[in-house]
């Protein structure tokens, strides 16, 4: 028996997304690896824009933080 993954994201909208994408079956253990991909990958961007905020001296992460951690050029 798998264990259970306790995340931020949920199952169902990354399964829908999967299903919408073409993949007709998708099993458990896939669908909990690729939800802990993205929450890694979420939460690396958040402490890349929270160094962006930090060094602006600002407090609130906005979009352009977000776009400038994720594209890795700050």
């Amino acid at each position: 028996m798998a264990k259970k993954a306790e995340g931020y994201i949920a199952k169902a909208p990354i399964r829908r997304l999967m299903k919408r994408e073409g993949a007709d079956l998708v099993a458990a253990e896939a669908l909990d690896k690729l939800i802990n991909y993205l929450e890694k990958k979420a939460a690396g961007a958040t402490k890349d824009a929270i160094k962006i905020t930090k060094k602006d001296k600002r407090k609130r992460i906005t979009a352009a933080d977000i776009r400038e951690a994720t594209r890795g050029s700050y």
